[in-house]
């Protein structure tokens, strides 16, 4: 059984922002929820240690499984853990996390927790080329028994590698039991968890260090030269699982992953495709050059062309987009569908095999199977006040420049001539509005004196 704290109350002022420094997001999403996910499905009870700008943290976990416990002032690390212990389950193992820690590793936790479930005192270390500035691990036949700061090592001590990185966890009686003697008396007049090594020693309890497999997996963030540090690890981290996956990223280095992205086999990303949100493609799905991709899903056998735009699409296998088209919340493009260049469609389904190949608005309308809608043309879906529907039967040829007043229905098979403004029903054969055309023999251009 175990219980996870995050400690998440300090303000990050070096952040110079008005938003809590466990909120700024890394991969498009916020640090904190970088941590909660990487521990859900393993934590009885999650625990959110909140402070500064306790209200954007709480609202940004609204109607998550997460209690929260309020830090009012922060007096270090071992005075955060000390405001969760009261909600700890006596039985369980704590684990102790930082919010501004989002790629911290699920292989390391799991290391710590085992270590935990045999009694010990588990914290994460780490092995650095140059560890200056940190905690060094000391350790005494292969257990650590204390951790020196950087300002208080001797010269044999600052030699030492194998730094602390703050992780830690252990039963939850041990931390009742060396919380409340932890001391301020120190420089920063704060308490500091890394004191209770030295009482889990000194109580004869055994102790563990496990050494990281990735040194970047403990990295946090201060400031925003460190985020966006913890941006380019964790963008090299998704590309190279999504090439894995078995897409294949024609220049990793410039493709953007802004949320979660689901692969399937032989999808081709070309450079410039950013992802942003939730997106999930199927197999052998083709993203043409600076096409954005939100909250969409895209199945197999699909094309988007360059420079295309998706935000709460559903497109279906062997749909054609683009390029430069704009599919936004609630387009839904059937089997084989296209919508081509400076095509936009919005809360509107395009059926099976219908198309709109340049130059289209569809709006809040119902485009059925095989109908051809020609270039400029547009449903008028708003009135100024609502929304209205257009519904275009199957096989429908609507001619270019025409304009479908909402709400309003075009019957199967039906023809509208070019440049007509359509503003009743029409239920079969060809319907048309045009102006007479006139002709003015003579007409003179007006001309500039």
């Amino acid at each position: 059984m175990l219980d996870v704290v995050i400690l998440a109350a300090g303000q990050g002022s070096r952040m110079k922002s008005d938003q809590p420094k466990v909120l700024h997001g890394v991969g498009g999403i916020p640090m904190l929820q970088h941590v909660i996910d990487t521990v859900a499905d393993i934590a009885d009870q999650i625990i959110v240690v909140v402070g500064h700008g306790q209200a954007q943290v709480r609202a940004a976990l609204a109607g998550q499984a997460v209690t929260f416990v309020e830090q009012t002032e922060q007096l270090g690390t071992g005075h955060a853990l000390a405001q969760a212990l009261p909600s700890l389950n006596p039985g369980n193992l704590c684990l102790m996390l930082y919010g501004d820690g989002p790629l911290i590793l699920r292989a390391d936790i799991d290391a710590l927790v085992a270590a935990a479930r045999a009694g010990r005192y588990a914290l994460l270390s780490a092995q650095l080329p140059n560890p200056h500035g940190y905690g060094r691990i000391i350790r005494r036949a292969g257990q650590p028994v204390a951790i020196v700061e950087q300002k208080d090592a001797n010269t044999e001590q600052l030699a030492i590698g194998e730094v602390n990185t703050g992780l830690l966890c252990a039963p939850v009686a041990s931390f009742a039991s060396y919380l409340p003697q932890l001391s301020s008396n120190n420089a920063q007049g704060e308490y500091y968890v890394t004191d209770c090594l030295a009482m889990a020693v000194a109580a004869g309890q055994p102790t563990e260090a496990v050494v990281t497999s990735d040194v970047d997996s403990v990295l946090g963030a201060n400031d925003r030269i460190q985020l966006a540090e913890l941006e380019r690890i964790y963008q090299h981290r998704e590309r190279t699982r999504l090439m894995r996956d078995g897409a294949t990223l024609i220049d990793p280095a410039r493709v953007s992953i802004q949320g979660r992205v689901i692969t399937g086999r032989d999808c081709i990303v070309h450079p410039g495709v950013q992802f942003i949100g939730t997106v999930r493609l199927g197999d052998r799905v083709t993203l043409g050059q600076g096409v954005i991709v939100k909250d969409s899903t895209i199945a197999s056998d699909t094309e988007v062309q360059p420079y295309s735009v998706m935000d709460g699409a559903r497109v279906e296998s062997g749909a054609d987009i683009g390029p430069f088209a704009r599919l936004r919340p609630g387009a839904v493009m059937e089997a084989h569908s296209k919508a081509g260049n400076f095509v936009e469609i919005k809360n509107a389904t395009l059926k099976a095999g219908a198309k709109a190949n340049h130059l289209t608005y569809v709006g809040d309308a119902m485009v059925g199977e095989g109908a051809n809608l020609g270039a400029g043309t547009i449903t008028c879906n708003y009135d100024g006040a609502y929304k209205h529907l257009t519904e275009i039967g199957a096989g429908a040829f609507i001619g270019s420049n025409s304009a479908l007043v909402a709400p309003v229905t075009i019957g199967a098979g039906v023809t509208i001539g070019a440049g007509s403004t359509i503003t009743r029903d029409v239920d079969a054969g060809l319907a048309l509005t045009r102006a007479t055309q006139k002709h003015i023999p003579g007409f003179k251009r007006p001309t500039k004196d």
